[in-house]
């Protein structure tokens, strides 16, 4: 009974130490002029669905949720947006080669396609961000036209 006490008052001790532990916030009040929607005409419904769906990870400006503040959730939402930028991020489109254009919608359609994206463990708490059939389809369309032009 003693060992649990004292392991109990250990994890305790680390718990609490870790909230010290600052992560590095993704956030810009500035949009660039390379972001998807400055440098693409996008209608004002996908634009939303985008922002709500897809820009927290995928773009340098997260609006985080309060939770982000409890270690060790912020160091995984820290490394999940990372990520996420390192696969796609919105705001240095322009930046990026047609053919890494067409590559990255192709992607963005077959993972809206398989119900990849947004991820489950988004939506799940994110419930705006979540795609109905009409939004998806709305998506899909708009990227095949936009990978037909570049």
């Amino acid at each position: 009974m003693k060992i649990l006490k004292v392991i109990a008052i250990i994890a305790l001790v680390v718990l609490v130490g870790i909230q010290f532990v600052p992560t590095e916030p993704n956030q810009n009040d500035v949009t660039p002029q390379t972001d998807f929607m400055l440098v693409n005409e996008v209608p004002i419904a996908i634009q939303n669905q985008l922002k709500v769906s897809c820009y927290d990870c995928h773009s340098n400006n997260t609006n985080y949720p309060w939770y982000n503040k409890v270690q060790p959730v912020a160091w995984f939402l820290e490394n999940h947006i990372k990520e996420g930028k390192s696969e796609l991020n919105f705001n240095e489109w322009k930046n990026y080669s047609d053919r890494k254009k067409n590559s990255k919608l192709r992607s963005i359609i077959k993972q809206i396609e398989n119900g990849e994206m947004p991820m489950d463990s988004y939506t799940l708490i994110h419930r705006g961000a979540k795609l109905d059939s009409l939004a998806k389809n709305e998506i899909i369309n708009y990227m095949n036209n936009l990978k037909i032009k570049n």
